[in-house]
């Protein structure tokens, strides 16, 4: 049932998506939240699982045909989708309008040239594909029910229901709209609101004008920058400012393999980068929503902090296999909740804590609370900063000392000492400038090869790790260091890939497992190619970042969509879809090469030359 993943669409209301692929069908939906059971699953299964279907109308049993073009509007999120035929040329417009009530997908077709025979296909299924609901009318209006969910149908068009399939079959003419909507509503509840579609799509492309003009990013690579700040904010659950990794679960990090999870959660990590770039496009009232999550999200909890935490702030994401989903190209077991959760990793702590600081030096209201759990996080730092643990990227093997998660701690010490010398705060300013120069100490004496001359993954390892890129960006050593310097082209030749991306770290092959505890391999891990990109501009080699950085581009879909990973050997994109660490890392780079190298980073100020940098330790 599934295709490419690059073939798929984003629309959105920020509280849920759905994937849209190339012929018009929609094969993933969860409703009403980004985390909730979907009602279309087919894209991690088959027909049986749900779907909706808009196309030419086509022969039962034959595949919808690809659309021959498709664009968003603008800068937004309503898609077009456009077919030619013999009888004329038909559009279908996609999108979801921000909510007022029941969460809703409309579809619009409208006739261009010609009368164009149609169909609608709806195939709604509860519980990820799980649960046949009881399809019935009410006052004209078309319902499936299953326990405490209802999905309502309202159309001009006339539709049957014929074995669980809602079927309508029409005509478009030149100049003629037919609308077809769907809305979820609570099953006890009374009927949804019936739709004004014409309304609703003004209404949905001024929200989106609008959002998009208070970009102040006006640098190379604009588009592209504005298409992932629209996909972080349609990542974005606007009731609590939480933004999802991705709105999918176990699209397979290589297909066929078991590398599959669920991203439909809000990672820790994402804080300090996310908020660095929403500030610095212009987007205040986000990072001001972003923050707020974060400090609900953590509760001033530090003994009890976890790497990830759910759209709204909950703690409990217990993982579960959905064991009738055959997974997306039969890339099994199809996960929900995930168990890294409850996993100890380090490197949170100075996420946290750079995310607060950059808050700070970015001109967001001081806010008490922040101060008072940084002062915490930084106290359960001290004690525990020497622990081994299980790593960004959440390694099912062994805990290690991770070299990323030392510089983190690092991190969260540097940016509290920073917060200390600034009067803005008191605090034992001495023994923790002693703690900071300890943890350096530290690193730079087990985790550096000096034969190699680079950073390895853990303390006494030979592998390499991606995560190494971020020792300069940040601030951990200067990009003039020879050992940055090194850990950069160690990177570039035992983890890069023909065509210069990068993996995060060395996997094991098939039957084998691996340092996170997994068989097989994975693909190129987009973000860490940005940040190789960023490196590059950093240590002065910007015409060789600008051309990694556009080949990346060139990975992106047709309408600007990027995964987690890049499959080298297929020349696809794998994993979960769209990926907000990838769109995260674009932002990022672009915004660096866009100076032409002539800064260098620092979370918070952004930007010191390299002098003062050092007397930062």
């Amino acid at each position: 049932m599934s295709m490419p993943i690059e073939e798929y669409v984003l629309i959105g209301d920020m509280q849920t998506a759905a994937l849209v692929r190339r012929d018009g069908t929609v094969d993933w939906l969860c409703l009403p939240r980004f985390d909730s059971a979907a009602v279309f699953t087919a894209l991690l299964g088959t027909e049986e699982h749900g779907y909706w279907s808009i196309s030419l109308a086509h022969a039962p049993g034959s595949s919808p045909r690809p659309a021959e073009r498709r664009r968003y509007r603008s800068n937004s999120l309503v898609l077009e989708s456009e077919w030619d035929t013999p009888h004329g040329t038909v559009r279908v417009i996609d999108f979801m309008p921000p909510r007022d009530g029941a969460p809703q997908v409309i579809r619009i077709v409208e006739g261009i040239s010609g009368r164009v025979p149609m169909r609608s296909q709806l195939r709604m299924r509860f519980a990820y594909g799980k649960v046949v609901p009881w399809v019935h009318s009410v006052d004209g209006r078309t319902v499936a029910v299953a326990g405490p969910d209802s999905v309502w149908l309202d159309t001009p068009a006339s539709a049957t229901a014929r074995h669980g399939t809602v079927v309508s079959e029409f005509a478009v003419s030149q100049g003629e709209r037919i609308a077809f909507t769907i809305s979820w509503q609570p099953s006890h509840h009374q009927p949804p609101a019936v739709p004004d579609p014409e309304g609703a799509l003004e209404a949905t492309e001024e929200f989106w004008r609008e959002w998009v003009e208070q970009c102040t990013y006006h640098g190379p690579y604009r588009d592209a920058v504005e298409r992932s700040l629209i996909t972080l904010k349609a990542l974005t659950y606007a009731p609590t400012g939480g933004i999802v990794a991705a709105p999918t679960t176990s699209l397979p990090e290589c297909i066929g393999g078991i590398r599959n999870w669920d991203y439909r959660f809000t990672w820790l990590r994402d804080a300090a980068i996310t908020l660095s770039s929403l500030l610095r496009t212009g987007y205040r009232e986000e990072a001001r929503a972003w923050r707020e999550w974060l400090l609900r999200a953590v509760a001033g909890d530090p003994e009890n902090l976890q790497i990830m935490y759910g759209i709204a702030g909950e703690r409990e994401l217990g993982e579960n296999e959905l064991n009738w989903l055959p997974g997306y190209e039969n890339s099994r077991p199809v996960r929900v909740g995930n168990g890294a959760a409850g996993q100890l990793q380090l490197d949170v702590y100075g996420e946290v804590t750079e995310a607060l600081h950059v808050a700070s030096a970015s001109g967001l209201a001081p806010d008490d609370h922040a101060v008072s759990l940084q002062l915490k996080l930084i106290a359960w730092v001290e004690k525990h900063w020497d622990e081994p643990d299980e790593g960004i990227w959440e390694v099912r093997g062994p805990r290690r000392h991770f070299v990323h998660s030392k510089v983190m701690t690092w991190v969260a010490v540097d940016r509290t000492v920073k917060l200390i010398e600034s009067g803005d705060v008191d605090g034992p300013l001495e023994r923790w400038k002693d703690l900071r120069e300890t943890i350096h100490r530290d690193v730079c004496e087990k985790g550096y090869d000096k034969e190699r001359n680079t950073f390895t993954q853990s303390y006494g390892s030979q592998e390499l790790d991606a995560s190494l890129l971020l020792i300069p960006q940040m601030g951990f050593l200067p990009p003039d260091d020879k050992r940055v310097i090194g850990t950069i082209e160690a990177i570039q030749r035992e983890l890069g890939t023909e065509d210069g991306f990068v993996l995060r770290y060395p996997t094991a092959g098939q039957g084998e497992l691996g340092v996170d505890g997994l068989e097989g391999e994975e693909g190129a891990f987009l973000a860490c190619s940005f940040w190789l990109a960023d490196d590059l501009a950093m240590i002065g080699r910007v015409d060789e970042a600008r051309q990694l950085f556009e080949r990346l581009l060139s990975l992106r879909n047709d309408l600007g969509l990027l995964a987690e990973e890049w499959d080298p050997k297929a020349k696809r994109q794998v994993g979960n879809f769209p990926q907000a660490f990838s769109h995260i890392g674009l932002i990022e780079a672009a915004l660096r090469i866009s100076a032409d190298g002539a800064h260098v980073f620092d979370a918070g100020m952004r930007c010191r030359d390299v002098a003062s940098w050092r007397e930062g330790g």
